[in-house]
């Protein structure tokens, strides 16, 4: 399959993207893989961490000024499976510069799925796109459940969406979509909730949780992620969405107890509590039933173990992860 089958994975600096490029490296592709930016740190690029020799190739393509050179690719190289990552993806900061937001997520994903549906050599495009899009949700939702956005980002999200649903219904697109709630795992950028926990433990800084913790969600390993949106982009029925979700709920707040005690600290020495921030949903219960029937997909590592990763990487790295950005940059 690995011979037949060629992958452009947009978005390739993301945590999830470059995440997904090491799976498939693992598996014996030739990866082509892009972003807006060069590549950062190998800390945060899993497939820097291979020995077996995979093969990823970058090039930084930037889809909200260089679709010309998106399309040069595409014609160059033939690939057959295009898996997009590329987002802004802040939630919190999308109310800062909401306009930035629509750009990338609405305009240049528009110009994306337009240039796409000319390019003759598609076998699938994998839209990744985000639970946000329902807001909070009362009980476990599947693929169907109404739109109901409350920041710009979920905003931003929901339009594409709706915008590629046009392209595979009038063009015949091969598009298929994935939601994921709440991806983790090694490689993660530092001001996320967990390798933020980590390293504010590591260092003897405190943690600052917003609202208490009390927001539920559930936590899926990037690996059992990467498994799931493999299986998609090979065999997901196109115009379909696909959830991608375990179903061990916990509360911020428990999640951060269960690092610090993996590190032997206490959350009452580490720990202050912070107001809620604007717009923040409660709830996401994915229901994944569907990706589990169809695609006979199954999540494999439990919270606690996928936890203990995490730490390991932070320990590998913990001389180096002082050089990395430990709040979010904003890039117009």
């Amino acid at each position: 399959m690995a011979g037949d089958t060629r992958f452009l994975v947009l978005g390739s600096n993301s945590f999830s993207g470059a995440s997904f490029c090491d799976y498939l490296a693992g598996l014996g592709h030739d990866v082509l893989a892009t972003s807006r930016s060069p590549e950062p740190h190998q800390a945060m690029l899993p497939y820097k961490w291979r020995k077996d020799g995979g093969a990823v190739r970058f090039q930084k393509i930037d889809i909200n000024h260089d679709l010309d050179g998106l399309s040069d690719l595409l014609k160059r190289e033939r690939p057959t499976h295009v898996v997009n990552f590329a987002a802004q993806s802040m939630v919190g900061q999308s109310w800062d510069h909401p306009d930035d937001w629509m750009r990338t997520n609405v305009v240049s994903t528009v110009r994306l799925h337009n240039l796409l549906r000319a390019y003759d050599g598609l076998d699938r495009y994998v839209h990744v796109t985000t639970p946000e899009v329902y807001g909070s949700t009362d009980g476990w939702v599947r693929e169907d459940h109404p739109y109901n956005p409350s920041t710009p980002y979920a905003v931003s999200r929901a339009a594409g969406d709706m915008s590629l649903k046009t392209y595979v219904d009038n063009f015949g697109l091969p598009a298929v979509s994935t939601r994921a709630a709440n991806v983790y795992g090694p490689g993660q950028q530092l001001y996320r909730i967990i390798p933020r926990t980590i390293y504010a433990a590591m260092t003897g800084e405190k943690l600052r949780l917003d609202g208490g913790g009390k927001s539920v969600r559930v936590f899926i390993h990037m690996d059992d992620v990467s498994d799931a949106t493999y299986k998609v982009a090979l065999n997901g029925e196109p115009g379909s969405c696909y959830h991608i979700s375990g179903y061990e709920l916990v509360s911020i707040r428990q999640l951060v107890e269960m690092i610090l005690e993996q590190l032997g600290v206490s959350f009452e020495d580490y720990v202050e509590i912070g107001p809620e921030r604007p717009g923040k949903d409660t709830a996401y219960m994915l229901d994944s039933f569907k990706i589990r029937t169809e695609l006979g997909w199954r999540d494999s590592i439990s919270l606690a173990e996928g936890l203990a990763g995490c730490i390991a990487w932070a320990k590998s790295f913990e001389s180096q992860l002082g050089e990395l950005p430990s709040q979010y940059v904003h890039k117009p």
